[in-house]
């Protein structure tokens, strides 16, 4: 068997970059994308897979050196069949092959300008059209995604990084961009349907001129588009170089699409050390990565953890709550036609993605609820007083802007309340900034995007984030970014109605306030009872972060404060 000389791929602009860990030994035996060693740069740390199969002869490198694209990291004895040469043979071979083909396409190229007459100036050549395929561009990975909005309709003109579709993720929906300027001569999907890397979205017809429109004719942009000749046209589509054809026209839409790839591709288990050939087996199972405990070097997860984790369910008890309940018995189906008329409704991704995690959270957090309420008649009348400065601001004031500034100042003096747990049970992670999710309820579930720095924002500022936040959310426009780092959580039903409730912890954070709705109730002061409006609300805590002496405390806190808005400035 032939050995090669095995390299650093291309790392993009980084340069020297470390090594800090050899995951293989000379004599092991490695399977294509196997990971070989780990490189750590500014940014992250990296694995470098083997492209192929075969027994590491020998290794280049050592933990601590530094290294670029195309340097030497390993000799391996590859598998595979007679016909392998080694690289240096390949190279003289591809050398030799270039210069054979050279002479007769130099010879061709001769004979053409021989028999052709000069070709008219380039800018006098007339437009021509052509109809493109747009295809599904890479999401990362992911298959079957859900087309939930589709952009435009048969006739509509379109121009380059327009969107075209939108789909939606298990996290995230995402805007497919167009990859040209034209008109859609049809729609090849519609909503609802399911599409994967390359599913064809619509036809396009695209008018080029000059040479530009000769040019993109030899070219076919790799997983987006494919290329027809216009209706009526007898030319015939010259042959193309294969090494052109991968190339896009527009580096902005390379740009924007690499984009949606990448964020596409971003999933909980991002973060989670594991080698591709360990990704790949885990996506074939169906196995969450974050579930399993790597046995590998620095904690990193291996193809035999992912087989063990698969067991050890197989042989547990086949119940709903096995991921996370404790063996809790699995509610039966019911026949529920027997009854009478019924309808069965799919549920949205959305909506099964946060049945998942309130699942998940309501069996892992034991949470505690810590009612209260406050007399915000001053708030009311301040807010009130300020309508004439609403409607100059074009910003709605509510009264959750008040609650987020409130409570802002309370995880900044309450500081244990701003924490998250360790998975380990033994270490409090306490962070230093202060950004608050909000629920929003919208027709395809709940969502909860995050406010940041609220501490070091106006009321004015707060209230206009809110509703920009709010008509993100109902409009299905939130980024998974919008939707992170959230340290505390506000859910509010005043305007729905009710006394109280108690809202399930959203886990990583350790707590989060329910606000009911104000009610005029009588209040005893100085010897007599005067209406006041009170605004009843219940916090609740995660009791192994946070004791009951801080959330009795915290709440009362709250409650002055928005019994009194001039605290905020104190």
């Amino acid at each position: 068997m032939p050995v090669e000389s095995i390299k650093v791929p291309d790392l993009g602009d980084t340069k020297d970059v470390e090594v800090i860990e050899i995951l293989v030994k000379v004599g092991d035996s490695v399977q294509e994308n196997d990971s070989l060693l780990v490189l750590e740069s500014d940014k992250a740390a990296m694995e470098i897979p083997s492209p192929r199969s075969g027994v590491i002869k020998k290794i280049i490198v050592k933990v601590g050196d530094e290294v670029n694209k195309d340097d030497e990291i390993f000799s391996m004895e590859v598998e595979g069949d007679a016909k392998a040469e080694s690289a240096s043979d390949k190279g003289a071979d591809k050398d030799a092959d270039k210069k054979q083909a050279e002479k007769p396409a130099a010879d061709a190229k001769a004979q053409k300008q021989e028999q052709e007459p000069e070709s008219e100036p380039e800018e006098d050549k007339p437009a021509s059209k052509s109809v493109e395929l747009i295809r599904v561009p890479d999401i990362g990975g992911d298959s079957d995604v859900e087309v939930i909005e589709i952009h435009v309709k048969e006739g509509d003109e379109v121009k380059a990084e327009d969107t075209l579709i939108t789909l939606e993720s298990d996290k995230a929906a995402m805007d497919v961009p167009s990859p040209a300027s034209g008109i859609v001569k049809s729609l090849k999907l519609k909503v609802g349907d399911k599409v994967s890397k390359d599913s064809p979205v619509l036809e396009m017809e695209v008018v080029s001129s000059g040479s530009s429109a000769k040019t993109s004719d030899n070219k076919k942009s790799t997983g987006t588009s494919e290329k027809f000749e216009a209706a009526g046209s007898t030319e015939s589509a010259p042959e193309t170089d294969p090494s052109a054809s991968a190339k896009l026209d527009d580096k902005r839409l390379a740009k924007k699409q690499a984009e949606f790839a990448e964020t596409a591709a971003t999933r909980s288990d991002s973060k989670v050390y594991a080698g591709p050939a360990v990704r790949k087996l885990a996506r074939e199972l169906g196995v969450d990565l974050t579930l399993v405990d790597g046995s590998g070097s620095k904690g990193r997860v291996q193809k035999e953890d992912v087989q063990k984790f698969v067991k050890s369910r197989l042989q547990g008890p086949a119940t709903a709550g096995a991921a996370g309940g404790a063996g809790i018995p699995a509610i039966p189906d019911v026949d529920f036609s027997q009854f009478g008329e019924i309808e069965e409704r799919p549920m949205s991704k959305l909506h099964k993605v946060t049945a998942a995690n309130m699942h998940r959270n309501w069996l892992n957090v034991p949470a505690v609820a810590q009612f209260n309420e406050a007399d915000v008649t001053g708030l009311e009348e301040f807010r009130n007083a300020q309508r004439k400065e609403s409607e100059k601001r074009g910003v709605k004031l509510t009264p959750l802007p008040f609650m987020l500034k409130a409570c802002a100042k309370v995880l900044d003096e309450y500081k244990q309340f701003n924490v998250s747990l360790h998975s380990s049970g033994e270490v409090l992670i306490q962070k230093k900034y202060i950004h608050i999710g909000v629920a929003v309820a919208t027709e395809a579930g709940l969502v909860v995007p995050v406010i940041r720095n609220v501490d070091q924002k106006s009321i004015w500022q707060l209230a206009a984030e809110l509703t920009e936040m709010t008509d993100k959310a109902k409009n299905r426009r939130l980024s998974k970014e919008d939707m992170q780092g959230a340290c505390f959580t506000i859910s509010s039903l005043g305007a729905i109605g009710g006394t109280s409730f108690t809202p399930i912890v959203n886990a990583p954070e350790v707590g989060i306030l329910g606000i009911s709705k104000t009610q005029v109730k009588p209040v005893y002061i100085n010897n007599e009872f005067v209406p006041r409006q009170m605004l009843p609300f219940v916090l609740c805590y995660d009791h192994r972060a946070v004791n009951g002496v801080d959330a009795g405390l915290f709440a009362t806190r709250l409650a002055e404060i928005l019994s009194d808005i001039r605290l905020l400035m104190m």
